[in-house]
């Protein structure tokens, strides 16, 4: 969930505005400011409101814009990041062939976090995690590694960040973001700071 949290104290007719707010809170976190993606589990302090004395100027016209300008801006400011699905692969296979399914997980940024034996067969079940954006192709390699004798099964299970900085230029995080912009028709660049910065 993510939160819109009010702390500030003494502000004139916040309430006339609370609903305007939350419609540009909720419109910014729907289309995040990276690569116009959901932002999940996010909480913005509401720390200051000035307002205009006229009611005229109090609208939804002028606040919902205003309140997503704020929330991109106060995104950029706080070091964003991406989170990347990560599915549970379950991989049935016998113990011959153990190497390359470690080689193949490894090479795909898999973290293997079980290994058992099944009771009276000479099987043994592998469980391990690996993001998805590593999973294609992933079925055809394993069973190339193997010899054809290992079986996989993904499932989603979490999200995680995903690595790197915005500040590396060859970082995944990065070109994420870059390729994610250009399929959407969007300029490949971050926006700056600048535009959501409100000169008076």
């Amino acid at each position: 969930p993510n939160l819109l949290v009010d702390v500030t104290k003494a502000v004139q007719y916040l309430n006339e505005i609370k609903d305007s707010c939350v419609a540009g809170f909720q419109w910014a976190t729907k289309e995040g400011v990276l690569a116009d993606e959901n932002m999940r589990g996010i909480r913005f302090n509401i720390l200051d409101v000035v307002l205009h004395a006229d009611t005229v100027h109090r609208g939804g016209g002028q606040i919902i814009p205003t309140a997503r300008r704020v929330v991109y801006a106060a995104q950029l400011t706080a070091e964003p990041r991406l989170l990347e699905p990560v599915y549970l692969v379950d991989i049935q296979a016998p113990e011959t062939v153990m190497g390359g399914i470690y080689s193949c997980l490894n090479r795909r940024r898999g973290r293997i976090i079980g290994e058992e034996q099944r009771p009276g067969t000479p099987l043994y079940n592998v469980k391990a995690h690996l993001p998805v954006m590593e999973s294609f192709g992933f079925t055809g390699d394993l069973r190339a590694h193997t010899g054809g004798q290992a079986f996989p099964q993904c499932v989603f299970d979490h999200w995680q960040l995903l690595p790197g900085n915005l500040t590396d230029k060859d970082s995944k995080q990065l070109q994420a973001i870059t390729s994610t912009r250009k399929r959407k028709g969007l300029k490949l660049e971050i926006p700056a700071l600048d535009n959501f910065y409100d000169k008076l």
